[in-house]
């Protein structure tokens, strides 16, 4: 379990690191280029704009693996105990129910349906830039999963050791 924990940890963090690591070697060179030679390369502000998407969506699926997202506390700052372990479920239900559909499901469809569409300059597939909605959704389940099953497996080890 903690292996396969460990993998999506690296694997989100890797996949960031790198597009973060893109975002400021282009950003530097379309500065560069605007500021300095006064011939603004073309294709990097593109570029920039839809690595800034990725790294947003697989960032946001990083905060939620180490539960670091932003979230209102108003209700659950005031239930302890049981109805406060109720409230998680149900929120932790909703979100899946919105990532499953949303970002999964509509996600792959906005992929299937933009496979022809290009994108204006870099000539890519848009459904590579739409790709980022059903892998972090993938990555999102599979934290609220590891979560769950982290949390019964050490129940059940506290159990079993009584």
């Amino acid at each position: 379990m903690k292996q396969l924990e460990k993998a999506l940890d690296v694997a989100m963090s890797a996949i960031t690191s790198a597009v973060m690591l893109v975002l400021l070697i282009f950003g530097t060179w379309q500065i560069f280029t605007r500021w300095i030679l006064n011939d603004p390369s073309t294709f990097t502000e593109e570029l920039l704009r839809y690595l800034l998407i990725w790294a947003g969506m697989i960032g946001a699926a990083y905060c939620f693996f180490h539960d670091k997202h932003v979230k209102l506390t108003i209700l659950t700052a005031r239930l302890s105990g049981t109805p406060l372990k109720v409230l998680q479920v149900v929120d932790d239900i909703i979100v899946l129910i919105f990532v499953v559909y949303v970002y999964i499901y509509g996600g792959v469809q906005m992929v299937a349906a933009n496979t022809e569409q290009l994108t204006a300059v870099m000539r890519i597939p848009m459904s590579l830039i739409y790709g980022c909605l059903p892998a972090s959704g993938i990555f999102v389940v599979l934290a609220k999963i590891l979560r769950y099953l982290s949390v019964m497996t050490e129940s059940g080890t506290e159990k079993g050791g009584e």
